[in-house]
């Protein structure tokens, strides 16, 4: 596709920049979806991944005068959001703990599964999303960067502000942890 049928993001968003408001749609459908869903993985809450989500949207508005392409748009997107997060978590000191009755109330599903589906796809995704929940957060978000989002080592480095080596460190330990953890 050539440019015109299909502008980069850097085109988009110098073009919202000088009042093209189709510019920023066209941004907004692009990356609402991946940015989404890599805030709920990440606070395991719609309410909060919402207003997180609007905050981020509207710093993206807000900085749109001073936006110029240094960097990937997606990358300053995810590097928003990353800032974003960590702010949040700033604020609650610590993640909530799982609740008490955590157990109980797992126990109290009713287990629809069968010797036959227990290896399914979908019980092997869910043991992986557990597995990555349990990651600490360094980890967990250059996983989730990495596998949900796909961007390269350098672009989470840039997301999260480390350097390429550190991406690959952690991104080693969380596969050995989830290794260990789905193959025991």
């Amino acid at each position: 596709m050539n440019e015109a049928a299909d502008p980069g993001d850097d085109v988009l968003m110098l073009a919202w920049a000088s009042g093209d408001v189709a510019s920023f749609e066209r941004l907004y459908a692009r990356h609402r979806g991946p940015l989404y869903r890599f805030l709920l993985r990440q606070l395991r809450e719609p309410p909060l991944a919402d207003e997180l989500f609007q905050d981020i949207w509207q710093r993206v508005i807000a900085a749109r005068d001073d936006w110029t392409p240094d960097a990937l748009f997606r990358t300053w997107l995810f590097r928003i959001a990353h800032n974003r997060l960590a702010d949040h978590w700033r604020a609650a000191r610590h993640r909530p703990p799982a609740p008490a009755d955590g157990d109980e109330r797992a126990a109290r599903q009713p287990d629809p599964s069968t010797p036959e589906h227990e290896l399914s796809d979908f019980e092997q995704r869910r043991r992986l999303q557990r597995a990555i929940d349990r990651l600490p957060d360094d980890q967990r978000s250059v996983v989730l960067l990495r596998l949900e989002q796909e961007l390269s080592l350098e672009e989470i480095g840039a997301v999260t502000g480390v350097g390429r080596e550190t991406v690959k460190s952690r991104l080693r330990y969380a596969m050995d942890k989830l290794r260990a953890e789905l193959n025991p």
